[in-house]
C-alpha cells in the first residue's frame, strides 16, 4: 500500500510538472523534484528511491546522519540537500554529509562552513544556495540584496563554499499574489548576483513546496521541495 500510494504521488507530480511546463513554454527537464524526507520513515524514503528519485531534504543534520548513512549504501548515487538552518556547532559534519546546503542563512555561517571545510583535507569543496528570505522577520535568510551579496562575498572569501544559487521559502498564505511576489524576489536576486559575481553559477533556484510549486514553476524555478504532497503527513518522532 505504501509502495503504491508513493508511487501514484510521484506520478502524478511530474505529470503536473509536465502540465506546468506545457503550458509556461519550459521543458520539465529544466526541474528537478526534491524529495522532502525530514521527519519521514526510512521504508518510506527507499520506497521514493526505488521509483528512481534521487534528490532528498533533510533539515536536521542529525537526523540525516541517521537515516541517509543506511539508505546510501544501498542507493550510492542519491543527493541529499540541507534545507534547514544549519548550526555553526554541526558545520563540519553537515559539511561531511551532504552534497548541497541550501539554507545558507548568514555570512557568519558561511564563514563558519567554509573555513571547516578549508581545514580538512577528507572534505571537498561543498555546493551550497545562499537563502534569501521572502520578508518574514521569523524566518531565516538573508533579508535583502545586498546582504546576500556581502554573504557571498563572505563565503568566497572563506573558501570551500561552491555557489550554485538560490532558495527561498514563501510566505504560507494563499494570497497568490504575496506567494508570486517572493518568487519574483528571488529571480531579480539571481539578476544581480550574476553582474556581480559573474564567476559563480547562478542557475539553480530553488523555490516551491507542496502547496505552490506549481506557481514556483510559472516563475521559474529550478528545484522544488516536496513533502506532504509526495510522502503524507511528517511523522515529527522520527529522528
Amino acid at each position: 500500500y505504501l509502495s503504491m500510494a508513493v508511487l501514484e504521488n510521484i506520478l502524478r507530480i511530474k505529470d503536473e510538472i509536465h502540465e506546468v511546463c506545457l503550458r509556461t513554454g519550459r521543458r520539465p527537464n529544466e526541474i528537478r523534484l526534491m524529495a522532502v524526507s525530514k521527519f519521514q520513515e526510512i521504508s518510506l524514503i527507499e520506497e521514493a528511491a526505488k521509483a528512481d528519485l534521487r534528490l532528498f531534504g533533510e533539515s536536521r543534520v542529525q537526523e540525516a546522519a541517521k537515516k541517509f548513512n543506511t539508505l546510501r549504501r544501498l542507493y550510492p548515487d542519491i543527493e541529499l540537500h540541507l534545507i534547514g538552518h544549519l548550526q555553526r556547532n554541526k558545520a563540519k559534519t553537515a559539511a561531511a554529509l551532504f552534497d548541497c546546503v541550501e539554507s545558507l542563512d548568514s555570512a557568519g555561517i558561511a564563514r563558519e562552513l567554509g573555513l571547516v571545510i578549508v581545514a580538512s583535507p577528507t572534505i571537498p569543496n561543498l555546493t551550497a544556495l545562499f537563502e534569501l528570505n521572502a520578508g518574514e522577520k521569523t524566518k531565516s535568510g538573508f533579508m535583502d540584496e545586498d546582504a546576500l551579496c556581502a554573504g557571498v562575498e563572505t563565503a568566497l572569501e572563506a573558501g570551500g563554499i561552491k555557489p550554485a544559487g538560490l532558495m527561498t521559502m514563501a510566505p504560507f498564505t494563499s494570497d497568490e499574489t504575496a506567494i508570486r511576489k517572493a518568487f519574483r524576489k528571488l529571480v531579480k536576486a539571481q539578476t544581480r548576483l550574476r553582474r556581480a559575481f559573474p564567476e559563480c553559477a547562478w542557475d539553480c533556484l530553488s523555490m516551491g513546496m507542496s502547496g505552490d510549486f506549481k506557481i514556483a514553476i510559472e516563475e521559474g524555478s529550478t528545484l522544488i521541495r516536496i513533502g506532504t504532497a509526495l510522502f503524507g503527513e511528517r511523522c515529527e518522532t522520527v529522528g
